[in-house]
């Protein structure tokens, strides 16, 4: 059973659907120019127009509503409200999250905002951008505009969306803006340097807010599923969960959260990264002890893992066959189950699933309807999951859907449909899927009906 007062809502990311992208005073991000790269996004496409949010809010959030949503995650374009990434506020950029809240509540929609979902400044990119240690205090700038600009009316800030995907997928692996490939001590700076701006963050949403806030952060999370359950499989994948050392670190939760928890970097990084460790990085890590009041995580996939012989972890193995969704993930229906486990073993907070759903071969059908039911059947088999997860024990706050509707996925452009609700992006126009209404009945029966 999910608690009373539980959180069902949907979330999207500010460029993934706002689109205006030269409009209003708003700068340029690096996804506005990485776009713009030969080969970067598939077929060329662009964040230019994307889901025009940015005109058709009103029509957006009423249709929230009429959906059931009791609370909207979305982020804030970084350039949107600071051009250059510091300096001068463009007041244009204030007044459109002023207005999206406002409607929000009008419609008894709670919003919990991300203040960062990707879109760095260009103006701060030419900087340094991440690698820059001076980018904690322009986030803690930017923050503290966003707190004393909403927190009358936003209860509930993100300080950073996915760590692991924009340094990952941005500065490793070069799929992401800015497309680059680093190495291990240009991205342990990285992450020290991101840690100490969630740090400035927190410290200005402390300072600054009217009143009572509550702080997260949202992990790219990938559960580690026990082939069995037997014993052994579980404790082998219990034991997975809080590693990260000079390999792997980039893409761990324990790197990112055993600070903002505990105060102090994981051991593996401590042993393994003492040659290439930022001298003050202990120091910002100890500074960031108990800085959220709950974890949320991202959560599509799942690693799966077995144990040897002797006990210890190794990699499992999917089925021949296992489903997959269209973008080629693999379908882990236990992903929230034991991804709310680990992590509420480990740090003991509220725990929120800030994103999970799935991309399907999504269109209109003859009778103009969207009809989904690999969707439907994927959520159904997800949330059941996480309310197995509550009814153990764990501290479940909250399921926010990706996405509220079908939006501009990154590198992947616009072929991948991750939508509760259709967009056809010639005319704009949004169709709800029977997802969507799916999902309605899930809300008002509080997940009972499951």
């Amino acid at each position: 059973m999910f608690k009373k007062d539980f959180v069902w809502g949907a979330a999207t990311a500010s460029f993934q659907i706002e689109g205006a992208a030269y409009e209003d005073g708003k700068g340029l991000s690096i996804w506005d120019t990485f776009c713009k790269e030969a080969g970067k996004v598939k077929e060329g496409h662009t964040g230019d127009i994307a889901c025009d949010h940015y005109h058709r809010v009103d029509e957006d959030v009423r249709l929230m509503s009429e959906l059931g949503l009791k609370a909207y995650r979305f982020s804030v374009s970084w350039p949107r409200i600071f051009p250059k990434g510091t300096g001068e506020v463009n007041q244009k950029g204030v007044d459109f999250y002023n207005h999206l809240i406002d409607k929000l509540l009008e419609y008894g929609i709670e919003p919990y905002m991300t203040m960062y979902h990707w879109d760095l400044p260009y103006e701060l990119h030419k900087r340094g951008g991440w690698l820059n240690p001076e980018i904690a205090d322009w986030f803690g700038a930017y923050a503290e505009v966003l707190v004393k600009n909403y927190s009358d009316r936003v209860k509930n800030f993100i300080t950073l969306n996915e760590p692991q995907v924009f340094i990952g997928c941005g500065y490793l692996e070069g799929s992401h803006a800015p497309g680059y490939k680093l190495g291990s001590r240009d991205l342990l700076q990285m992450g020290i340097n991101v840690l100490n701006a969630h740090g400035k963050a927190v410290e200005a949403i402390r300072k600054y807010a009217v009143q009572p806030a509550k702080i997260g952060v949202a992990m790219a999370t990938c559960p580690f599923v026990p082939q069995t359950e037997s014993e052994a499989d579980v404790k082998a994948a219990m034991m997975c969960y809080g590693n990260a050392d000079r390999n792997n670190f980039v893409f761990t939760d324990a790197f990112w959260l055993d600070p903002m928890v505990f105060g102090k970097l994981p051991k593996g990084i401590i042993d393994t990264c003492a040659d290439i460790l930022p001298e003050n990085a202990e120091k910002i890590a100890a500074g960031l002890k108990g800085s959220i009041d709950f974890i949320g995580e991202n959560t599509y996939q799942a690693n799966i893992i077995k144990a040897d012989e002797n006990g210890f972890p190794t990699a499992g193995k999917l089925a021949v066959g296992h489903p997959r969704t269209s973008i080629d993930w693999a379908v882990y229906p236990d992903a929230l189950y034991w991804g709310a486990k680990q992590a509420y073993e480990r740090y003991k907070l509220p725990y929120i699933i800030t994103e999970s759903g799935m991309a399907a071969h999504d269109w209109v059908s003859l009778d103009g309807k969207v009809h989904d039911p690999n969707r439907i059947d994927y959520m159904h088999r997800y949330i059941k999951g996480l309310r197995r997860a509550a009814g153990e024990g764990v501290d479940v706050a909250g399921y926010f859907s990706w996405s509220f509707m079908d939006n501009f996925e990154w590198a992947k452009g616009y072929d991948e449909r991750f939508g509760l609700v259709y967009v056809d992006y010639e005319t704009q126009k949004r169709t709800p899927k029977d997802s969507a209404y799916w999902y309605k009945t899930v809300i008002e029966s509080n997940g009972d009906n499951l």
